[in-house]
């Protein structure tokens, strides 16, 4: 129902009430699709999520201030703003950097004898803090700065130069130090002042001989480690990309050093790219060794250290080798041996610089913390973090142990043995944005990742990023800088490799930096909060630990457990406890006199904002752990002993709108109401009171307010809510509604529209309505909850018994008062009546959304049917409005065969239904006219009427076409089936032609397929009218059923309107042509529904308004053509070309070609006249010079056709060319010829029009070329006789040989520009030609080269799958456009 203007609620403004129901715009009792009670319930509540003057967002004036937004919803958190999220606390270590970066000597001093310890350039932090320096010396200090000696003394450091690499030992006894000259050694920290052991590099006779390995002198050592808990094995590794297992033990007490080389080549030696045994030495040669840049540069090496638990990896003594393209972990025990070998892949993150920049770390075995693993291990697997440039990836290195057969050599027997093997499992994987230029373990879950720009935190459970700081790693120290004076390295690639200068332990990062020594430590959740309760900001410390405790809160969570509920535990407690202090912090004495409300100008700092902050702090803290008492006790308290309630109640009111806090204790809730009712905003205070729970209001001040200020809503839901009372809102509300009926001096009752309503009563008066729908549907007002199922029937009963009482009722039951509809005495029903006097449709339409409802199934009291027999009751009685007459059998009809098994139509009077389906018919409101019938079709479903006729003659002047239709199909009446679609108002456009069809196509089928006269006469009667809807699909649909009416409708069309006649036919021809026309036969079928005159009629037309296809209409109708009143017909309508054809198609060539001399005498003459005419215009010679360009092919074609069909003996070929060319040269010599005096207007025209003749001379001159190979026609004697002066003689005296030999002229540099362009084309295609056969011949010549290595493996392609001695032969390879591999290699 659209609802009239001065009920619809206006938007909301201040001063003025605010109504949150909204009217449904349409019924259930319309004809429209109908909406489901749920949302018809959603209607009832307007968006107020939004708070009406709500407080500013706070600004940041003081240290336990913070930024905060006014929204209160769940799971915001606006993150705590110190150094927005410092991550790491750095600590310079200044004992220590005294030490290594304090004043230097002097070159007199060092001459003098002053020992130069060096600048710092490498660094270990395992337990020690040793830093090496470009002197050769290496300061060891413990954790607490003390220096506990300094590595190296001056007669070494002149020999083995800067320290390039630096490794503690397992135990932290031992050192070990790389140096840029190619020396390694080894200190025992009791004695730091000589090394313990040397490696010196051998000479380069003895590498060529094979007496000795180790690394070159002069190269540049870039990694050293122990292996193990091992002193005296060491894996070092060079810049040349060559690495080397050390064994330094003694025999005899003599030294006794083992070198094995298990990675890399000597500078110029060949072969593959390493080894893990014992390298076959190359013979002697060359003396010397030259430096190159070597082909796989080492990138980074490190040995797996020993964990806090022993691990079955432990005995292998792994190394993991990483160059630039492949990752190869090697075992040292119980013999070196390469176990895995992993090649670059493809899809890894690779700039410039990553290509050249890689790094990895290992984390041993350590015990897990909360007992077995699912492997039923206590102990996690050694890892392997691994990157190439922005690629991280994670290995998992465990052992098994397999079966394998061994011999026994002195006895000969076999027997089986757990023999163990390394397993490799790869882990998480990541990409990083930058370059990743150094890789360290923070502990056993978190991984630091360092880049040019940043320091980034990552959680390898998870691959995710928890902690992203900025960072210049430019700042710290390079080993390598050195290197860049002789240009064996870029100052670029230089500053990043800080590998060396960057290490973690135990929780804490060391950096070497330039000018200071540094260590930090990440923050955990604890040092953050610590952090900003320092600085007084206890607001974004709450609310950080609220973040944390609904895991929020971004960032690590070090020192929190790994169980969710002591997790909770533990942060619970923190956050109680940070509320209490904030709260006693921001109202303590101290605070208030502490200078923080001082200003400059001395008029002090507003500080409401610190304490709006607080109570919404506080708020979101208490709905998170779910325990109020702080909240609503401590809290309140302070704000109250303060007498700052407001701002208290202003913010707890945000939460109670978005409906977060529902429970407030009933003291707190008073003064929140009392807040709005003192400010005179009852609005605000309304909603407020049905968005708390009822049990927390106090009933007395929420009645009088609402009764004092119309709140409505608020004073519903006090009453059903609180008082479970859901009568009482029905009764408030009809004293509304029966306010304009009650007239002092009447005696009866009006009927609606004698008495003037007020706007607001009637506002108001219709809350009633949604109230209805939601207490009827078992919901709560306004909120559309569900309410308890015990509640919802007592509710459902009380209203039911109250509105379809038969008398008026005292309420309440017990010490109330007679409630009354009017000043008469109170008719039947009298609740229901005046509902439906209100407002009928609304009130019917929450009837209908309550029938759905299952409490009318199962009530013993009242039901669907005794509903409905109330409804017809009060109907029959005549008080009622014709409106609500009109809606109460609307709604009856469409209910019951909606509950057939409710509502019985054996249970209603059949003279009640029937004068139910009779009052629907015959109510003559045209708006209900759709909605009626549909109710009638409704009721007609479940109830047949007794006399047919009588009711479809009620139907009919009720317009009831709809339900017609259906019955009169069901009938098999068709003339009036037509009849009903024809006069059917809602078929009045194209749709109606589909029905139309539909009626004819059934009775013809009724009749043998023809239709009877009485729908030829019904169908010819309705063609005006379908003609002017649709006239192709009318043409179709006669021509389909009733062919016979074609002239009928052409005669029914406007007289001078040719063009509708036009577009008929044209329609009707086109599409028998495209349905029935047999492409594979040169001659279309008849077709005998277009008579002959329609035909003749059609021609008349397209030669009209379609020229062009006229020809190609009397190819179609050939069969069937009187041809002489075609040629007529063509050739009153100018058809030139119609009229040639049909004569050529009669066998009449000479003639065809005799009427185009004639026709073209007649527009050469009409041309001539207009080139004298010195008013004719441009339009009048271009008409008439397109019909001579027409004639003129047409003419050609014809000669043509039987130049290459007919004998000579039939049609004499050189007269029909001769007669062709002959008239098209009159006509150019006639207009040649015309004599105008001197700037006349028509030289111009005469100009246009002969050139358009020449070259129509010309292309007929062409077509006779073609068929040079008859030789019935004799050039030279047509031309003869062409140029024969006698031929023109009566036309002008001129003489044709001028014309002619320009005609000719012409044709010969056409034919002449033609050749060239062949020519042209023909020298470029051979030279096109002979470049794709040359470039053919050299790729075939060059062949396919087929790599002998796998692409994937690196192996040789034909040995990859050896086994036991036997060399296989079944060997799958696959090949590609880019690569071939091993066909298992691909898996």
């Amino acid at each position: 129902m659209f609802l009239p203007e001065p009920l619809l609620t206006p938007p909301y403004s201040p001063g003025e009430p605010l109504e949150p129901f909204l009217l449904p715009s349409v019924s259930r009792l319309r004809a429209f699709v109908s909406r489901s009670p749920q949302t018809e319930v959603s209607h009832s509540l307007p968006d107020l999520s939004a708070p009406i003057g709500f407080a500013s967002p706070l600004s940041r004036v003081s240290d336990i201030s913070r930024s905060s937004t006014p929204g209160a919803g769940k799971g915001a958190w606006r993150g705590y703003l110190k150094a927005e999220g410092e991550v790491f606390k750095w600590t310079v270590l200044q004992n220590a950097g005294n030490q290594l970066y304090g004043k230097r000597p002097s070159k007199a001093a060092i001459v003098l004898g002053a020992s130069n310890l060096g600048s710092p350039t490498v660094l270990a932090a395992n337990g020690l803090i040793c830093v090496g320096t470009d002197a050769g010396r290496i300061f060891v200090f413990d954790f607490k700065q003390t220096l506990l000696g300094i590595c190296g003394n001056d007669a070494s450091a002149s020999t083995v130069g800067s320290t390039s690499a630096v490794a503690l030992s397992h135990d932290h006894t031992y050192l070990a130090s790389g140096h840029v000259s190619g020396y390694i050694q080894i200190f025992d920290l009791k004695n730091p002042q000589v090394p313990a052991r040397i490696v010196a590099p051998p000479s380069a006779q003895a590498i060529v001989s094979g007496r000795q390995e180790g690394h070159p002198t002069g190269s540049r050592i870039v990694n050293v480690s122990f292996v193990a808990g091992r002193h005296t094995a060491i894996i070092s590794a060079d810049e040349n990309g060559l690495a080397f297992y050390h064994s330094l033990g003694k025999v005899l007490f003599v030294e006794a050093s083992d070198t094995i080389r298990i990675l890399g080549n000597y500078p110029q030696e060949p072969g593959h790219e390493g080894t893990t045994s014992i390298p076959a030495l190359n013979a002697p040669g060359a003396r010397s060794f030259r430096r190159r840049k070597p082909r796989n540069t080492l990138l980074a090496m490190a040995t797996l250290p020993l964990g806090t638990v022993a691990h079955q990896t432990d005995a292998y003594q792994i190394v993991a080798l990483l160059t630039t393209n492949k990752l190869v972990i090697v075992g040292l025990k119980p013999s070196p041996k390469t176990w895995l070998k992993r090649a670059r892949p493809d899809d890894a993150e690779l700039t410039s610089l990553g290509r050249r920049r890689g790094t990895l770390a290992w984390f041993p075995s350590i015990n897990t913390p909360h007992g077995p693993k699912d492997d039923g291990s206590d102990k996690t697997h050694p890892t392997l973090a691994y990157s190439w440039g922005r690629s991280v990836r994670l290995l998992r290195v465990s052992e098994t142990t397999v079966k394998q057969s061994m011999l026994n050599p002195r006895t000969g027997k076999t027997r089986e043995m757990d023999m163990g093997t390394l397993v490799f499992e790869d882990a998480e994987s990541w990409i990083v944005d930058d370059v990743v230029v150094a890789l360290q373990w923070v502990n056993a879950n978190q991984l630091l990742a360092v880049t040019a720009t940043t320091l980034n935190v990552h959680d390898v459970r998870t691959s995710k990023l928890i902690e992203h700081v900025p960072f210049n790693a430019s700042a710290l120290v390079s080993p390598s800088l050195g290197s860049t004076t002789d240009g064996s390295m870029s100052y670029f690639d230089s500053l990043s490799d800080v590998a060396h200068s960057i290490r973690a332990y135990k929780g804490k990062i060391f950096l070497l930096c330039r000018e200071e020594l540094q260590v930090g430590t990440m923050l955990t959740w604890a040092d953050k909060i610590l952090s900003l309760v320092e600085q007084g900001d206890f607001l974004n410390a709450i609310d950080l630990t609220r973040s944390y405790y609904t895991g929020e809160a971004p960032g690590n969570r070090n020192g929190l457990p790994d169980a969710a509920q002591e997790q909770k535990a533990v942060l619970g407690q923190k956050l109680h406890e940070l509320m209490v202090a904030s709260a006693s912090y921001a109202f303590s004495e101290d605070r208030m006199s502490d200078g923080t409300h001082a200003s400059a100008d001395g008029r002090g700092v507003d500080r409401t904002s610190l304490f709006e902050g607080l109570v919404t702090s506080c708020a979101r803290s208490c709905i998170t752990l779910d325990n109020y008492d702080f909240l609503f006790e401590d809290l309140f308290q302070h704000f109250e002993d303060a007498g700052i309630t407001r701002i208290y109640l202003e913010q707890l009111e945000t939460f109670v709108l978005e409906g977060i806090i529902d429970f407030v204790p009933p003291r707190i809730t008073q003064r929140l109401v009392a807040l709005h009712e003192d400010s005179g905003q009852p609005v605000l205070a309304e909603r407020v009171i049905w968005h708390i729970d009822p049990s927390c209001l106090d009933i007395n001040q929420a009645i009088r307010l609402c009764q004092t200020h119309q709140l409505w809503d608020a004073l519903i839901y006090v009453y059903t809510r609180a008082l479970q009372d859901y009568v009482a809102p029905i009764v408030e509300l009809i004293s509304l509604i029966r306010q304009p009926y009650i007239v002092p001096g009447n005696t009866s009752v009006p009927n609606g529209a004698s008495v003037q309503r007020t706007a607001s009563s009637l506002r108001h008066a219709y809350k009633i309505f949604p109230y209805l729908i939601n207490v009827l549907s078992g919901q709560t007002y306004p909120s559309g909850e569900l309410l308890p199922s015990d509640e919802a029937e007592r509710a459902k009963h009380a209203v039911y018994d109250f509105i379809f009482n038969g008398t008026s009722t005292v309420w309440p039951s017990e010490g109330g008062q007679l409630i009354l509809t009017g000043n008469d005495a109170e008719p039947t029903y009298p609740y229901a009546r005046l509902l439906l006097r209100f407002d009928a449709e609304l009130f019917l339409h929450s009837l209908d959304i309550a029938f759905e409802d299952s409490f009318l199934t199962d009530s013993p009291d009242i039901s669907r049917l005794s509903i409905v027999k109330i409804l017809l009751d009060v109907a029959s009685c005549q008080d009622l409005p014709l409106s609500a007459t009109i809606f109460i059998n609307i709604f009856i009809a469409r209910n019951i065969p909606k509950y057939p098994q409710y509502i019985r139509v054996e249970d209603i009077d059949s003279r009640v239904l029937y004068g139910l389906l009779v009052s629907l018919a015959t109510s003559m409101d045209p708006e209900t006219r759709e909605d009626r019938q549909l109710a009638a079709e409704y009721l007609l479903s479940a109830y047949t009427p007794p006399d047919n006729s009588e009711i479809e003659s009620i139907f009919e002047r009720a317009g009831f076409y709809r339900i017609l239709q259906n019955r009169r199909r069901h009938e098999r009446q068709w003339t009036q089936l037509l009849s009903s679609y024809l006069l059917d108002p809602s078929l009045q456009g194209p749709s109606l032609l589909p029905f139309v069809e539909e009626v004819l196509d059934l009775s013809g089928s009724d009749n043998h397929g023809v239709l009877s006269e009485d729908m030829q006469s019904a169908l010819s009667e309705s063609l005006g009218h379908l003609l002017t809807l649709d006239l192709q699909s009318t043409a179709t649909l006669v021509d389909k059923f009733a062919p016979s009416l074609h002239e009928t409708a052409l005669g029914i069309m406007d007289p001078t309107d040719d063009r509708q006649r036009y577009d008929y036919l044209l329609h009707l021809i086109n599409s028998l042509v495209s349905d029935r026309e047999d492409t594979t036969s040169p001659y279309p079928p008849y077709h005998p529904h277009i008579s002959k005159p329609l035909r003749l009629l059609f021609v008349k037309l397209q030669c009209r308004y379609m020229p062009s296809g006229v020809i190609e209409t009397l190819k179609r109708m050939r069969n069937d053509l009187d041809w002489p009143a075609i040629e007529r017909i063509c050739e009153e309508n100018h058809a030139y070309g119609a009229v040639l054809w049909a004569l050529d198609q009669r066998g009449q060539p000479r003639d065809a070609l005799a009427k185009a001399e004639a026709f073209e005498k007649q527009l050469t003459q009409r041309i001539a006249r207009a080139v004298v005419d010195l008013g004719a215009s441009d339009g009048n010679v271009d008409e008439s010079v397109n019909a001579l360009r027409e004639i003129g092919q047409r003419g050609t074609s014809i000669c043509l056709e039987h130049s290459s069909t007919s004998a000579t003996t039939a049609v004499p070929l050189e007269d029909i060319w001769f007669q062709l060319l002959s008239s098209q040269l009159h006509s150019v010599q006639v207009v040649s010829n015309l004599h105008l005096v001197a700037g006349a207007g028509g030289h111009r025209l005469k100009t246009m029009a002969l050139s358009s003749l020449r070259d129509l001379v010309q292309n007929t001159f062409a077509s006779l070329v073609t068929i040079s190979s008859t030789r019935a026609v004799s050039f030279p004697r047509l031309f003869k006789r062409l140029v024969d002066p006698g031929l023109y003689a009566d036309s002008t005296p001129g003489t044709p040989y001028t014309e002619f030999r320009t005609i000719l002229t012409g044709m010969l540099e056409s034919y002449r520009s033609d050749g060239d362009m062949l020519s042209i084309s023909q020298k470029l295609l051979h030279r096109d030609v002979f470049d794709t056969v040359e470039e053919y011949t050299k790729e075939k010549m060059r062949g396919l080269s087929v790599p002998h290595l796998c692409s994937h493996c690196h192996q040789t392609l034909l040995q990859h799958e050896r086994s036991g001695g036997t060399n296989r032969t079944d060997i799958s390879i696959t090949v590609t456009r880019s690569a071939i591999y091993h066909a298992s290699c691909q898996h």
